[in-house]
């Protein structure tokens, strides 16, 4: 009999206390019916057994859920995660580009590119856990509010399941799929080319090591003769986000992303060209001083051809990439 009082305890200390009394009343009645009329400990153990865990048995008593989030909606909440968190994390990077990313970059082009990632893996971390809170709290307010008599799993469009649901499963190949890291990535890269360009002048140069630390001795470009591309470079690095973003809601190559790439290649190449190609380009400080380590006059010419073949080269096998990805099936 202490068994069947300690199990009983056990299943109404869980509920609610207006309700413990009767429920008690109701099991005890159970168990006894379910046991012979001379019992042992052994048939008292089978029928708890029978009855099994009393978390179980008290969470189907309650008029709510014991989970924060059960399986009605769980697939919809684990859909919504993965969609979300995604698109905030874009929104998140796309906010340092526009944050006056060249604001406190430290001493060295180094620190300038570590203080970039670090804010940028910061703010994917802190908006992460933001959408991960708000969204888990607003579906166990809606599991415990829901009164609906069919608990039966819903699917992403909030509906119960049905064969047609197979025809709206994208069947996208692992190669043709366009990884997050790779989104992430290129707009890391064009927060850290931002800083470093619109602050070439604080970055960008020869560094002498005195007394054991860096200093920066000249830069390497004309700030004013980049500045004077400012609107050329923006259009670049704008287009460059919103590729990003275009590449989030595919997910998957296709001949029309595959196209715009190429468009967008074509157009950074260009800019490049255009840039590199100013003769006031160079800072004449730091072609003094690097004539005094060697004569740039003779590598000059060669440098540049050399950068812009590699820069060209670079676009062309972008482009065909893009375009082999978008024809496998």
């Amino acid at each position: 009999m202490e068994l069947i009082d300690l199990y009983i305890q056990e299943v109404t200390r869980r509920l609610p206390e207006k309700s413990r009394e009767d429920i008690a009343l109701e099991l005890q009645s159970t168990i006894e019916d379910m046991l012979p009329v001379d019992y042992t400990e052994q048939d008292v153990k089978a029928v708890l057994l029978k009855l099994g865990d009393p978390v179980t048995l008290a969470s189907r008593y309650r008029d709510r859920p014991m989970h924060l989030i059960g399986p009605r909606y769980f697939d919809v909440y684990i859909c919504l995660l993965k969609m979300i968190l995604p698109i905030a994390a874009v929104i998140s990077l796309i906010g340092l580009i526009g944050d006056n990313p060249f604001r406190d970059m430290g001493n060295t082009v180094v620190d300038a590119i570590l203080i970039i990632i670090g804010k940028g893996i910061a703010g994917i971390i802190s908006t992460g856990i933001q959408v991960f809170f708000w969204l888990t709290i607003s579906f166990a307010i809606l599991e415990r509010v829901d009164t609906s008599k069919d608990q039966s799993p819903l699917t992403k469009d909030l509906k119960p399941w049905t064969p047609e649901n197979l025809k709206d499963i994208p069947n996208i190949s692992k190669k043709k799929a366009v990884p997050m890291i790779e989104i992430f990535a290129s707009l890391l890269g064009l927060s850290v080319f931002a800083a470093l360009y619109f602050n070439a002048a604080n970055l960008l140069g020869v560094y002498e090591k005195r007394n054991g630390s860096l200093i920066f001795v000249t830069p390497s470009f004309n700030q004013e003769v980049l500045n004077s591309y400012w609107l050329l470079v923006s259009c670049v690095v704008i287009i460059g986000v919103l590729l990003a973003i275009y590449k989030l809601f595919l997910r998957r190559w296709t001949l029309k992303l595959a196209l715009s790439h190429a468009i967008y290649q074509l157009l950074s190449t260009l800019t490049f060209i255009i840039i590199i190609n100013n003769p006031d380009l160079l800072n004449p400080e730091f072609i003094e001083y690097q004539r005094t380590l060697f004569s740039i006059d003779e590598w000059k010419t060669s440098i540049y051809w050399g950068l812009i073949l590699i820069s060209i080269c670079f676009a062309v096998y972008d482009s065909y990439q893009g375009f082999r990805k978008a024809k496998i099936r």
